[in-house]
């Protein structure tokens, strides 16, 4: 639900999918029916599907009417057209052949409710007809049954046809007949229902259709095949409808994985360092590539399942229950006991889910610490100690995985018993209805796929809660790293630097602690740093030089006080503009996969090359730069593990020098060089802070009194107070700090 509004791009998709599947679903849920036509209609039935014959002998409708009340006989034969042989055509005589002999009546074209009473009539008619032709059969009993209704067989010659006597007798008594003989094909039409009623008189249509001469078998043939062929364009129709459902639904899934994944690295790279003192590296790596990858799993199961699976789950049962409402308690039985089991899983599941991205991301801070401190393992001896770590969190998450698993391959077994006992008891119970004549046998074979496609929904929902609970881990995880609001934001209504600018920096009583920190890591820092001038800040490990500098382009933001620059505080200005103003050389150096020109870019993508060769030469990078063949094209591994740590900083500053800012910092960022190095360097960028046109402002963090000993400022600091400020000769005299940590590292002649 956190991430859903970023489902909004592709609602027009969505709906489209919601309606494919919809149709799908409803093509799916027709083949059954149609199923139970081919068997019923087309296979019991002989192709027959009404039993209003198209065509009848003149002689079998007097038959029938006599077991109609007048009324209805009339109805019926106004339905009708004589054909006589000596007036009908060709075709008709082709496709009636009795007709070239005998008349016939033919069926006219009705209105859907007249079809329907005349369903039901014949039916009554047929099936009264079939009883007395079969009472008929039987003498002794046709006697008793006749004189209970007033009649003497006896009296009737032999080889008399009796339909033609009951013609003749009086409206009255043949009335009373029909009267009691509709009676009993009411009690055999409510014992059968209406499917068997119907079945029986369409027994005897066909009957008729073979008296009449016609292609019964070609009439079977051509109904199996029609509804056949239709059942195959339904398959394709459902089958196309699942493939642009497929297609449609990974593009909504990877295409919602994009902008999600491009949200995430969005807000990372907006974050200050207390956010990122919230996730670890291998967390928010976690959280960029498996987290999403989960999610889009989902996401696009949910379009494919979600709304398929309720659509099958609740037309299957209504479609099932209207062919035999008897057997609707095994389905609920069925479903029942899906949901039992799907429940009983996703409760023991659930935890070892939400534990298993947590699992990931230790496995990725152990591989990542190992890989990245794999030279300080191997010189302390420690690669045993390693392979253990490793192999203690790889076995967590291995027993949690496999315990999801087998917990997850059980249900399969489970759903398999569930499906084939609903299956076995379909047709145990079917088939004796069948024997009953109860149900039909295609009614009762759509029932079962029915019912398999009403447990089918309940597995695809099922395989819904395998990879849910996953997800929404991953989806909390993904959502807490959006939702983060970055500490430090642009004010609502930013100003602008004063032009011309200029790159005095300036601490005004600044104070600073770490969130969650209970004391101040500085405390009332005040100082001036001019341009043209180098302002250098040294101090013991922990004095908080580093996160001195680190407020001046507002990687963390003060406590208390203010730094301005060309006379404006830092937080009334946009980040990105304050930080166009600084060049920025951190403590520790970092060069990005690509060319020694392409890292120098970074700064200023559309530097000339004049520019890079002149931050070439001034940081020193000179001498490994022309004497490798390719030079500027170099290759640049990542994280710069190609080079030395000397030529790691010195193409680190050259970058910043690139950009060409008012301001510069370097964050003891000479470190890895050599004395001489390091004094040639502090030449080239002291001539270039002061003979240029627009003299640069100089801060440099240092730990060496050697770097620093012609600054023209010096800020000393203890414990996160300022001890002590002033140059170099006027601070050996004044700050016992500084003369300490001078006379620690130089001679008295050194410093003299």
């Amino acid at each position: 639900m956190k991430l859903l509004k970023y489902l909004k791009p592709y609602l027009p998709q969505m709906l489209l999918v919601l309606v494919l599947l919809f149709v799908q679903a409803n093509a799916d849920l027709a083949l059954p029916d149609y199923l139970s036509r081919i068997v019923n209609n087309g296979i019991q039935q002989g192709g027959i599907t009404s039993p209003t014959p198209e065509a009848i002998r003149a002689s079998q409708l007097e038959k029938l009417s006599l077991f109609m009340a007048e009324p209805d006989a009339a109805r019926v034969k106004a339905n009708f057209t004589l054909q006589n042989p000596a007036t009908a055509g060709e075709e008709l005589v082709k496709q009636y052949p009795l007709l070239a002999t005998e008349s016939i009546y033919t069926l006219n074209v009705l209105t859907i409710d007249e079809q329907t009473w005349m369903d039901t009539t014949f039916t009554r008619a047929n099936l009264a007809l079939a009883g007395v032709e079969k009472l008929l059969a039987d003498p002794a009993k046709a006697a008793t049954v006749a004189a209970g209704m007033g009649f003497d067989l006896s009296k009737i010659p032999a080889g008399t046809d009796l339909f033609q006597v009951l013609g003749t007798l009086p409206a009255a008594q043949r009335q009373a007949m029909v009267t009691r003989i509709s009676s009993a094909v009411e009690g055999q039409l409510v014992t059968l229902g209406e499917g068997m009623s119907k079945q029986a008189a369409i027994a005897l249509v066909r009957t008729e259709y073979d008296a009449l001469g016609m292609d019964t078998t070609r009439m079977q043939q051509g109904y199996i095949l029609q509804v056949g062929g239709l059942m195959l364009l339904i398959t394709l129709l459902s089958a196309a409808c699942m493939i642009i459902v497929s297609l449609i639904s990974a593009r909504v899934a990877a295409g919602f994985a994009r902008d999600t994944r491009s949200r995430v690295f969005s807000r990372v790279e907006s974050f200050s360092n207390r956010e990122f003192d919230h996730f670890s590296t291998a967390s928010l790596i976690t959280r960029t590539t498996n987290d999403i990858t989960q999610v889009q799993m989902v996401v696009m199961m949910m379009l494919r399942m979600v709304f398929y699976a309720p659509i099958m789950g609740v037309g299957g049962i209504i479609r099932a229950i209207n062919k035999d409402s008897s057997m609707w308690w095994i389905i609920a039985v069925a479903v029942g006991m899906l949901l039992s089991l799907i429940v009983v899983l996703f409760t023991l599941a659930l935890p070892k889910f939400k534990r298993m991205q947590t699992l990931i991301d230790r496995l990725n801070l152990v591989m990542r610490e190992n890989l990245s401190g794999m030279m300080v393992i191997r010189a302390f001896n420690r690669q045993a100690f390693e392979e253990k770590r490793f192999e203690q969190a790889n076995q967590d998450l291995t027993g949690n995985t496999l315990f999801v698993t087998r917990l997850m391959a059980s249900m399969f077994p489970a759903m398999t018993i569930i499906m084939n006992g609903v299956s076995v008891l379909i047709i145990w119970i079917g088939s004796h209805q069948v024997a009953e004549a109860k149900m039909l046998v295609g009614d009762m074979i759509a029932f079962l796929q029915y019912a398999m496609q009403i447990v089918f929904s309940f597995l695809m929902m099922s395989m819904m809660f395998i990879f849910l609970p996953r997800a929404s881990v991953s989806a909390d995880r993904i959502a807490e790293v959006i939702d983060m609001e970055p500490e430090i934001k642009d004010p609502e209504k930013p100003v602008a630097f004063s032009e011309p600018f200029k790159g005095t920096v300036e601490f005004r009583n600044v104070s600073f602690h770490y969130p969650g920190a209970d004391e101040n890591v500085i405390c009332s820092i005040n100082f001036t740093a001019r341009p043209g001038e180098t302002t250098a800040i040294i101090g013991s490990t922990g004095s908080g030089k580093s996160t001195v500098v680190n407020l001046i382009p507002r990687f963390y933001d003060v406590t208390e006080g203010e730094i301005l620059i060309s006379g404006l505080d830092i937080r009334k200005v946009t980040q990105h503009e304050l930080r166009e103003r600084i060049g920025y050389i951190p403590q520790k150096s970092v060069l990005f996969s690509g060319t020694i020109a392409t890292n120098l870019l970074y700064a200023d993508e559309n530097a000339a090359d004049s520019v890079l060769q002149e931050a070439i030469e001034i940081s020193q990078a000179q001498e490994f730069v022309s004497t490798d063949p390719e030079g500027m094209e170099k290759e640049i591994s990542q994280g710069g593990v190609n080079v030395s740590g000397g030529q790691k900083q010195r193409l680190s500053i050259a970058r910043a020098l690139v950009k060409r800012a008012p301001i510069y910092i370097f964050d003891d960022s000479f470190s890895a060089l050599d004395f001489k190095t390091d004094a040639a360097l502090r030449r080239a960028l002291r001539e270039r802070a002061h003979t240029s046109q627009s003299p640069a402002t100089l801060i440099v963090v240092t730990q060496r009194v050697s770097t620093i000993r012609h600054a023209e400022q010096i800020i000393v600091l203890d414990e996160g107070n300022m001890v002590g400020r002033g140059t170099h000769e006027e601070l050996m005299k004044t700050c016992e700090t500084y003369r300490e940590i001078a006379l620690s590292q130089l001679s008295q002649e050194e410093l003299a």
